[in-house]
């Protein structure tokens, strides 16, 4: 049970480590930082998303 969680909760990491190429963090300050992250989170739910979301606009791509 503890490593089906895991697996859910780990594949956004994956995708903005792999996708988005965030491996490295520099220290830009905590807000900065802090924004970053929650735009490459965003992004990474839009990109596990985008299967159900592309049918709606009539585009279907692998």
């Amino acid at each position: 049970m503890l490593s089906a969680v895991r697996a859910i909760v780990e594949n956004p990491f994956r995708v903005v480590k792999h996708q988005f190429g965030f491996v490295k963090v520099r220290y830009r300050g905590l807000a900065k930082n802090t924004g970053q992250n929650v735009t490459l989170f965003a992004l990474a739910n839009l990109w596990l998303a985008r299967k159900r979301l592309l049918p709606l606009l009539g585009e279907v791509r692998p």
